[in-house]
């Protein structure tokens, strides 16, 4: 989702496209093999008018045995199609496999057809074999697209991780290593994730969405894990005879967590989310039991407990997580939308000003109005997806890029430069004269890297901060600063312009 408007419509018709695909499937294949498939792009107009039309080109008998048995094979393809469209594992996944022999089996039936060498049937058969050929490209085309070997290297990676410091750990009956540097490792992952290209497939779109998902939990888990060995915790059993009981539970929960961050990556072959579950839920109802009457601090300790169990339970039931479109599809999500909205207000207000600044005119200045989006952008709820934290940065950085542009633009015009100016200070200045008309141009740019105008402004701001290295200050306090605040300016150019035309999606 780069800065330019432009780019949103894209996205948006990618993501219609993508659930239209889906949604229409059955209504298309019932069309008897009309065209053959083609991923999904004919999916779009795939409605009753399009039925009506392709019926009318079937002017052979349908009781022809034939045909009845094309019939039949097209059942089984409608029946295969939606399953094909939102397949987002790999080849070697035991669904991958049951859906390519499947089809393969079909496409062996549809040859076996015999057509008595009759164009209209022989036609029927070779449409037939297209559709499902079809579905077989488009499963195999998913299963090894780029992307998705992407988002399952950084799944092995997050894997890896996981396993070395938390799972392997507590399997040999030792501690895990959980500490800030295990976060901060992990929420690299989950960056690197949010930027992988789907360009707008349903499949890669729930595959990223499955990777993040548990990437997301095995953070939450973790900080909390962190949080929690801060506490003067677990309590003394000579305080209460329910403080012996509660850190029996403790034991469990600890346990328990490093399980579910086995099974949320893969790691446990035993254990399952349902038999997990009913751990955590026997847990909570032991807890509950415990007479803590009377004693404030111990009510206190079960409480946070309690809290930490639940905080486990609700991420054992990501198996399922991400079959609803809904879920992945984060252009019907609310927050994404108010971003887009925010969005669009900003680009309408960066229009206005570069159109007054072009003439010379710094009257329109709506920088309390500029203010008060920052201020709606950090209400957003972004629900800890990665994605949506994303696109929420990249809005803020595209209004604070206005008001930067505003603000040095003000300050060129109220400048008044001395006699005594030191020539160092005065030479920043100047640079800061180009980079503020640079700006502009980068603020208007919508276009992509490969452009020339795109490595135009990106040689002209580098000359800018070439330029900037040049400068002496000879000591100068004044002029260390004001060059210092150059360079950062010039290189947060260069990283709006690099955000423009970086092409990411949500």
């Amino acid at each position: 989702m780069p800065g330019s408007s432009s780019y949103r419509p894209a996205v948006a018709d990618g993501n219609r496209h993508s659930s239209k695909m889906c949604a229409n499937v059955l209504g298309v294949l019932k069309s008897l093999f009309g065209k053959p498939f083609d991923g999904g792009k004919r999916m779009d107009n795939g409605g009753p008018q399009q039925q009506q039309h392709m019926e009318q080109q079937q002017p052979y008998h349908p009781q022809h045995p034939a045909m009845m048995r094309l019939y039949e094979v097209q059942k089984e393809v409608a029946s295969l199609g939606p399953q094909v469209c939102t397949f987002s594992g790999l080849q070697n996944d035991r669904d991958y496999k049951r859906l390519e022999r499947e089809l393969t089996r079909l496409l062996l039936e549809v040859d076996q057809v015999d057509t008595e060498g009759k164009p209209e049937l022989q036609g029927a058969r070779k449409r037939a074999a297209q559709e499902v050929e079809g579905l077989l490209r488009y499963l195999e085309e998913n299963a090894t697209h780029p992307s998705r070997l992407a988002i399952e290297d950084l799944s092995n990676e997050a894997r890896a991780l996981v396993d070395d410091r938390v799972v392997a750990p507590q399997r040999a009956g030792g501690v895990a290593e959980i500490n800030d540097e295990l976060v901060d490792a992990l929420q690299g992952l989950i960056l690197k994730l949010t930027q992988v290209k789907t360009e707008g497939r349903v499949p890669l779109r729930k595959a990223r969405y499955r990777a993040l998902t548990r990437l997301c939990a095995i953070q939450d888990v973790v900080e909390g894990r962190t949080q929690q060995q801060t506490l003067s915790l677990p309590l003394s059993g000579e305080t209460h005879e329910a403080v012996h009981r509660i850190n029996q539970v403790m034991v469990k929960v600890s346990v328990a967590r490093s399980q579910l961050v086995a099974l949320l990556m893969g790691l446990s072959g035993r254990d399952s989310c349902a038999h997990l579950s009913r751990l955590l839920t026997e847990m909570q109802v032991e807890l509950d039991a415990l007479d803590v009457s009377g004693n404030a601090a111990i009510r206190n300790y079960r409480k946070q407990v309690v809290e930490e169990i639940n905080g486990l339970l609700k991420h054992v039931d990501l198996e399922v997580e991400g079959d609803d479109t809904r879920r992945y599809d984060l252009a019907q999500n609310n927050s994404i939308r108010e971003i887009e909205a925010v969005r669009a207000h900003v680009v309408h207000l960066r229009e206005g000003i570069l159109r007054h600044c072009a003439v010379g005119d710094l009257s329109f200045r709506p920088k309390a109005e500029l203010q008060s989006l920052l201020t709606h952008l950090d209400q957003v709820d972004t629900a800890k997806n990665p994605c949506i934290r994303e696109a929420r940065r990249r809005a803020v950085v595209e209004v604070q890029a206005v008001i930067t542009f505003l603000d040095l633009r003000e300050a060129l015009a109220r400048r008044q430069p001395g006699p005594a100016e030191h020539p160092a200070h005065r030479a920043v200045w100047l640079v800061l004269g180009s980079l503020s008309d640079l700006q502009a141009q980068v603020l208007g740019f919508d276009g992509k890297r490969v452009d020339k105008s795109y490595m135009m402004l990106e040689e002209l701001l580098t000359k800018q901060l070439l330029a900037l290295d040049a400068v002496d200050p000879h000591g100068d306090e004044m002029t260390k600063v004001a060059r210092k605040q150059a360079v950062k300016f010039a290189q947060n150019i260069l990283n709006y312009l690099d955000m423009k035309t970086d092409e990411w999606e949500y």
